[in-house]
């Protein structure tokens, strides 16, 4: 920035002006952020790891560091269609001549992905030689994401179906890949036409899913996994990826994380993100079909609506999309409650009876309207409903 300092004289009536002095301060320089975001996409593209890494000003060391972590990355999701275009300056320059800007990225994952994800993030620019250097890349923090490539060092694990990415060990990324695998098996029981692709992010904490999801801190610290854009998603058109909570999965037994992941494929497997259905329905067909061949008895699967019950009474209708909310008092029950809902249409109506009015229900139909011209109406399905679980918070 230019500083302008005018100091006005007064001398017989008569007022002189001392000349303007420019300000050594450093300054953003938008032309050369738009080189270095042209040179860092360039250099994905030739997948030029030595190249991604000159990127880096010498200052801070741990610069080159994250941008060879970004070229292994590249590598390994076999990433294209990656662009970068420069927005605007965020905040100030640094004295050290150091300074943000806001960036529109597009990326894809070759195989997996039929059209970019796109968000806006913030790159970090210092000097470096005769241009700029990137230090790193951040979230917005207003709604807009930050990609898990551009993180950390991840471990990928991929076959024809499923790609999985973790900020973590190895291990990690090959156990959920095997669980998403078994997962497109649970949900072709009731869905065959469907077989995939998946892609399944891992990151490092709950914390670090806010971020990539970009909501608010805490919003996912108690969500085992959610199904969501890759990106910001405006245009309704990018991939959807299943994003996993690892401070969740990692405290549950193996039988709950594959029906947790299980859940979350039935969403991909019926584009749940972009098709809204009543959340009761919604949710409860997801759980019914990842708890299709549960072996365990109604008293563990539905305990916390039993407990709830117990406590607060039967409740008087099925489960309203703000029952849904993650921070919500008892979620695990009002999602028991809505499993419990959709399995009682299936039993009244058959499998496919449930799986053809939640398709018609995705597809735009009324809920209410098309159990109305089922075996079971809604006013006939909530007495149901209440009945059965007011029988078993009483004999549990």
């Amino acid at each position: 920035m230019v500083g302008l300092v005018l100091v006005l004289l007064t001398r017989d009536g008569r007022q002189d002006v001392t000349p303007a002095t420019p300000s050594d301060a450093p300054r953003a320089s938008p032309a050369e952020a738009a080189s270095a975001l042209a040179a860092f996409v360039e250099a994905v593209e030739r997948r030029d790891a030595r190249a991604l890494e000159q990127l880096a000003p010498p200052s801070p060391p741990a610069a080159r560091d994250l941008l060879s972590d970004i070229a292994a990355n590249v590598d390994s999701l076999d990433l294209d269609g990656v662009s970068a275009r420069y927005v605007d300056q965020a905040g100030a320059v640094a004295p050290d001549g150091s300074w943000s800007g806001v960036a529109e990225l597009g990326w894809r994952l070759r195989g997996f992905d039929q059209e970019a994800a796109r968000s806006e993030v913030v790159v970090r620019f210092a000097p470096s030689g005769e241009g700029l250097g990137i230090v790193g890349f951040e979230a917005r923090g207003d709604g807009t994401r930050l990609p898990l490539w551009l993180r950390a060092p991840l471990s990928v694990t991929r076959s024809d179906r499923v790609l999985v990415m973790v900020d973590g060990p190895q291990d990690e990324a090959d156990s959920v890949a095997a669980r998403a695998t078994r997962g497109i098996g649970v949900v072709r029981r009731v869905l065959p036409d469907w077989s995939g692709p998946v892609v399944v992010e891992v990151p490092a904490t709950a914390a670090d899913l806010d971020e990539a999801l970009g909501v608010a801190p805490g919003t996912y610290a108690g969500i085992a996994a959610v199904t969501a854009p890759a990106g910001s998603d405006d245009d309704g058109r990018g991939p959807v990826h299943v994003f996993v909570n690892p401070d969740v999965t990692d405290g549950l037994r193996r039988a709950g994380a594959q029906v947790v992941m299980s859940h979350e494929l039935v969403h991909v497997a019926t584009d749940a993100v972009r098709r809204p259905v009543e959340s009761w329905l919604l949710e409860g067909f997801a759980d019914y079909v990842a708890l299709r061949d549960s072996p365990l008895p109604d008293d563990v699967t539905l305990g916390r609506a039993i407990a709830a019950a117990r406590r607060d009474g039967v409740p008087r209708s099925l489960p309203r999309a703000t029952d849904f909310d993650t921070r919500g008092q008892d979620l695990q029950a009002r999602y028991e409650e809505a499993w419990l809902a959709c399995r009682i249409i299936a039993e009244r109506g058959g499998e496919n009876g449930l799986k053809d009015l939640y398709l018609r229900a995705s597809g735009g139909g009324s809920t209410k309207r098309l159990l109305r011209h089922s075996s079971l109406p809604l006013n006939a399905l909530v007495k149901t409903w209440r009945d059965r679980l007011r029988l078993l918070s009483r004999s549990s």
